[in-house]
């Protein structure tokens, strides 16, 4: 069984990285989309399209969603692979969500036929069963693991060392450079400055961030952590996280880790 697992899973990211690079697939869940407190999408039959560097994206079957609250637009924008896009406004009493959805009315896969998809900033709140979601659909291909660690880490910021722990969490997470977990106890608080900035991350949950101020010098929002993760990741609790990419440096068993490039370089 454990094999047979295996070689689904490896076929599916081959299916990925072939053809057209779209993954169309059933995702065995209950998903609802509100907009101005109406049910604009219900439906237990909902596919998520995966596609190499693109978020995924949820398609609900037409049946399944609220077409008489669309606005037929003249936006159309073409998707190799897919086709030609048709967007439509959501409006829902005096609320109008502009080009908030889209539909492949001739598709170049069949299997798109009679599918809807919505922007997600543009709806009010997304659910997946009874649990409310934020982003964008977290890819099932996409993993996330916090590993205990007893590693020597040490952050340097503004020529100061700020954080220095041998008992850090590694988060190592698909596609993106490992982030080392530090206890509040390990890091100089003083040096710290809460923020109004949050952000949230579908695999993790809501962050929080601060600032670090190092001889009158304000390096903004280069510290973050999750007051209250996601039950599905829970082990970095109240631990703080730099942006390598941001700090003086990052030694790791005193070792100099090279400078991560990344989005947010």
């Amino acid at each position: 069984m454990a094999k047979a697992l295996e070689d689904k899973v490896i076929e599916q990211l081959d299916r990925r990285q072939a053809g057209d690079g779209i993954l169309f697939e059933s995702t065995q869940r209950r998903v609802r989309v509100f907009l101005a407190g109406i049910t604009v999408a219900d439906s237990r039959a909902v596919m998520l399209m995966l596609e190499n560097k693109r978020l995924a994206v949820y398609y609900f079957p037409v049946k399944d969603v609220r077409l008489d609250l669309f606005v037929p637009t003249s936006y159309t924008s073409n998707h190799p692979g897919k086709g030609q896009a048709t967007f439509y406004s959501l409006k829902v009493g005096d609320r109008v969500a502009e080009k908030a959805a889209w539909r492949y009315l001739e598709p170049e896969r069949a299997d798109l036929k009679d599918y809807v998809a919505f922007y997600w900033d543009k709806m009010d709140s997304w659910f997946e069963e009874d649990d409310e979601v934020f982003v964008h659909p977290r890819d099932p291909y996409h993993r996330v693991d916090v590993l205990n660690s007893s590693r020597h880490v040490k952050i340097v910021v503004g020529g100061e060392v700020v954080a220095e722990t041998t008992r850090p969490r590694l988060l190592i997470e698909t596609g993106l450079p490992t982030r080392y977990y530090i206890p509040k106890l390990d890091v100089r608080q003083d040096l710290l400055t809460a923020t109004n900035t949050s952000t949230r991350c579908p695999y993790k949950g809501k962050a929080s961030y601060w600032s670090v101020t190092v001889k009158g010098k304000e390096f903004t929002d280069i510290v973050w952590g999750y007051p209250a993760p996601i039950p599905e990741c829970p082990k970095i609790e109240n631990l703080l996280c730099f942006y390598d990419e941001k700090v003086d440096a990052v030694y790791v068993d005193d070792e100099l880790q090279p400078r991560p490039v990344t989005p947010w370089s």
